[in-house]
C-alpha cells in the first residue's frame, strides 16, 4: 500500500494569509503592512546574496578538509583541545546559524566527537567575530569578556553532558 506524502498545509495556510495581508495592505494603503514587505523582501534578498558564498565555503570544506584531519583535531581522541579548537573554528563563522548545521554535519560525517560537534554549534550561536565586535563596542570590553567567561565553559559541559547521554542512548538502543 502507497502512503501519500502530507502536505505542510499549516505554512500554505500561513503563506496564504500573508500574502493577503500584504495585498491588503497595498490595496486600503495600510503603511504597516507595506513596510513588512518591504522588510521582508529585503531580508530575502539579502539571504540570497549570502548563501551561495556560504555553501560554496561549506562545499569547499566538505572536500578539501581530509577526514584525517578532522579525527585527529575533532576526534574521539582529541580531548579538551578538541573543544577549544571547535570554539575557535566557531568564532570565524560569519554567516547565519543555517550555515552552520551543514558544517557540523560533514565535522561529524568525518569522524568529530559528538561532543565536540555540539561545542562547535553552541559556540557558533555565541561568539562570532563580528558580533563579539558589535557587542564589545556598545556594551564594553569587560562585559564581553565576562559573556565569554561564563558562556564558554556551560557550552563545553553541556557539550560533554548531552554526549554522554547520546552515547548513553545509543548504547541501549543498538
Amino acid at each position: 500500500m502507497e502512503q501519500k506524502k502530507k502536505k505542510p498545509v499549516v505554512l500554505y495556510v500561513f503563506l496564504g494569509l500573508y500574502l493577503l495581508f500584504v495585498a491588503v495592505s497595498f490595496i486600503i494603503n495600510f503603511e504597516p503592512g507595506k513596510t513588512i514587505f518591504d522588510h521582508f523582501t529585503l531580508f530575502v534578498v539579502d539571504m540570497f546574496k549570502l548563501f551561495p558564498a556560504a555553501f560554496i565555503l561549506v562545499g569547499l570544506f566538505m572536500v578539501w578538509v581530509d577526514r584525517g584531519v578532522v579525527e585527529r583535531y575533532f576526534g574521539e581522541y582529541s580531548g579538551f583541545r578538541g573543544h577549544l579548537l571547535a570554539i575557535l573554528l566557531a568564532c570565524t563563522t560569519l554567516y547565519p546559524f543555517v550555515v552552520v548545521l551543514p558544517m557540523a554535519s560533514d565535522l561529524y560525517k568525518k569522524g568529530a566527537k559528538l561532543e565536540i560537534v555540539l561545542t562547535y554549534l553552541g559556540a557558533s550561536a555565541i561568539c562570532r567575530i563580528p558580533m563579539t565586535i558589535f557587542e564589545a563596542t556598545f556594551l564594553g570590553i569587560p562585559f564581553t569578556i565576562i559573556r565569554y567567561a561564563v558562556s564558554l565553559p556551560l557550552i563545553i559541559v553541556s557539550s560533554i553532558v548531552i554526549g554522554k547521554l547520546m552515547k548513553k542512548k545509543q548504547a541501549k538502543m543498538g
